[in-house]
């Protein structure tokens, strides 16, 4: 799959950072960030360590409360008022680093959850919804299971299945492969491939650049809280602007 086969996004924003800075006490983790990510569109953000990536895609399901500017997720402003915040978490999907699955719940039954107890889903109706998403990940097969019974690949697709079946309009990815095992990557990239040729709005924070080469609009590159560096994939990586950036692609070709 190339660049030009992906489906075009929208010109509707779907998040929007104006000025948006954070802190951990005295730490500044975020500094004046300003970023528009369009509905459709595909946003891999990269960048070292300790850059800021995480919080920042954090903020946007009110995981990690910003303490200036302002963050607009889907025409809802993200404050402290629980109603905005709840609003927010039921259209952002996120799978996490680690799966945080239930271990003591069938995959079935972790996929209903959400389903049953925050949307007010009938029974038989959460359980048809969680079947559709296992079987668009490929692993209806393991429903019946405990987390514990699957690889780790098994496990972050039924993560993703699992945010799915509470039909996000924004899918959010926190290093979704860096706890598996190398021969376990390609199917959740695979399955993540399928979820942009599919048009869902996505912000990746990913060290895997084959999968920004082949899915991003636009990788967004941070050091040290900020937006160092925008641009679409063929750029960034032919003719980085940013020295931080340079050093942080030389590093990952050697």
């Amino acid at each position: 799959m190339t660049q030009s086969s992906l489906p075009a996004y929208s010109t509707e924003v779907a998040v929007r950072f104006s000025n948006v800075s954070k802190w951990y006490g005295e730490f500044q983790v975020l500094t004046d960030v300003d970023l528009e990510v369009r509905r459709g569109e595909k946003i891999v953000l990269c960048g070292p360590s300790g850059s800021g990536k995480s919080t920042l895609i954090r903020c946007i399901n009110r995981l990690e409360a910003h303490q200036k500017g302002s963050l607009n997720v889907d025409d809802v402003e993200l404050t402290d008022d629980a109603r905005s915040i709840n609003q927010i978490r039921r259209r952002v999907g996120m799978v996490f680093q680690h799966f945080n699955l239930f271990p003591h719940l069938t995959v079935l039954e972790n996929l209903t959850l959400a389903p049953s107890m925050v949307a007010g889903m009938a029974k038989n109706e959460a359980e048809d919804v969680a079947m559709r998403f296992l079987k668009r990940v490929r692993i209806a097969d393991q429903a019946k299971k405990y987390p514990g019974q699957l690889s780790g690949g098994q496990q972050q697709r039924v993560a993703i299945a699992r945010a799915l079946c509470m039909n996000p309009k924004i899918m959010l990815f926190d290093e979704p492969t860096s706890a598996l095992d190398p021969e376990m990557v390609k199917e959740v990239l695979d399955t993540m491939v399928e979820l942009a040729n599919d048009g869902m709005t996505m912000i990746c924070v990913t060290h895997e650049m084959g999968f920004a080469r082949q899915v991003a609009d636009r990788v967004i590159f941070m050091d040290a809280g900020r937006i160092v560096e925008t641009s679409p994939p063929e750029k960034f990586f032919k003719s980085p602007e940013h020295p931080r950036a340079k050093a942080f692609l030389s590093q990952l070709i050697h």
